[in-house]
């Protein structure tokens, strides 16, 4: 059989699935691997089930083994890995996407409506039992037929807008290209990513991490947003600058922000934690049972195609 190297601890149904397909070196205290100790435990492995946790920068790949035939990522993401240092050295890059589009979707509307809300405020007030009732008590921002605009209209943007659209909300979108018009239902493109902000009540961020998506909302994009606008991240914490989302809080010009992401996570910007128009989510877009076993299931499928079936696998990136 061949043998692979699991880097972080896997639900026992995904478990008990790689056991019957492979000689599997399993992670189950579930550590978090140095780039040493990987390079140890791989040394008589066939492929890798990796995860965002764990980094594959261009020194690291260059010194995994021979036998080394695969990285399966168990993530729609891959930027914890060097594509182009494995494409070098013949090692395949894949990842799972499809299976985390609702699960992520649903995390998205949570934080608009968390955010928009002052969820995070409430919380705070309810545990102190001295809050008193008022007419403008917590008055937070009402999502029911505003201008959502969707930073990345992919399988994920378009799940947020299907559930969006349940609040009679008018979509708008930015993409690299323009949807067909069966996927957009009726949504608005707009080419210049400022046109969408000026369109955007409420934003929610739904684009893949990249260099191009890097700091998108910066101090003169956000100078594009009307008034007391509700922004929710649920896809990379790159695309924030902080330092310019954080003086938009504070003037205002940004009423609440969700975040499921945030650059450096664990760590997150101190000066984040100072704002009670703050609602914060540890990275829980795929954190259902459904979806976590889904994404395992793909990633060994990946596993299996390539090293059992010597087929392309599925979800190849590189």
């Amino acid at each position: 059989m061949k043998k692979i190297l699991v880097t972080r601890k896997l639900l026992k149904e995904n478990d008990e699935r790689i056991k019957n397909l492979f000689d599997v070196k399993l992670n189950e205290k579930d550590q978090l691997y140095s780039s040493e100790e990987i390079l140890e435990l791989s040394k008589d492995c066939d492929g890798i089930l990796a995860f965002t946790t764990t980094p594959f920068n261009k020194d690291m790949i260059m010194n995994l083994p021979d036998s080394v035939k695969i990285i399966s990522n168990y993530a729609v993401g891959y930027g914890n890995i060097d594509v182009e240092a494995a494409q070098k050295r013949g090692i395949v890059v894949t990842n799972t996407p499809e299976v985390l589009t609702d699960a992520t979707a649903d995390i998205s509307i949570l934080l608009l409506l968390g955010a928009s809300r002052r969820a995070y405020e409430g919380r705070k007030a309810a545990e102190k039992e001295n809050w008193l009732w008022s007419s403008d008590y917590l008055i937070g921002k009402q999502m029911t037929g505003k201008k959502l605009g969707i930073l990345g209209m992919g399988r994920i943007g378009r799940a947020v807008a299907k559930r969006a659209r349940a609040f009679d909300m008018e979509i708008h979108y930015h993409n690299r290209n323009q949807l067909s018009s069966d996927l957009e239902e009726g949504a608005i493109y707009h080419k210049d990513i400022n046109d969408l902000f000026r369109n955007s009540e409420f934003l929610s961020i739904n684009c893949p991490g990249s260099k191009d998506t890097e700091n998108l909302l910066n101090e003169e994009t956000i100078k594009n947003f009307p008034d007391r606008v509700v922004i929710a991240n649920a896809a990379r914490g790159e695309v924030i600058d902080d330092d310019a989302m954080i003086k938009a809080m504070k003037s205002g010009k940004v009423f609440a922000l969700g975040l499921d992401v945030y650059r450096g996570e664990p760590k997150i910007n101190k000066k984040y934690l100072d704002l009670d128009n703050l609602f914060l989510l540890p990275h829980l877009g795929s954190a259902t049972k459904k979806t976590r076993i889904a994404m395992g299931d793909r990633a060994i499928d990946n596993l299996d195609a390539l090293l059992n079936q010597n087929q392309v696998p599925k979800d190849k990136v590189n």
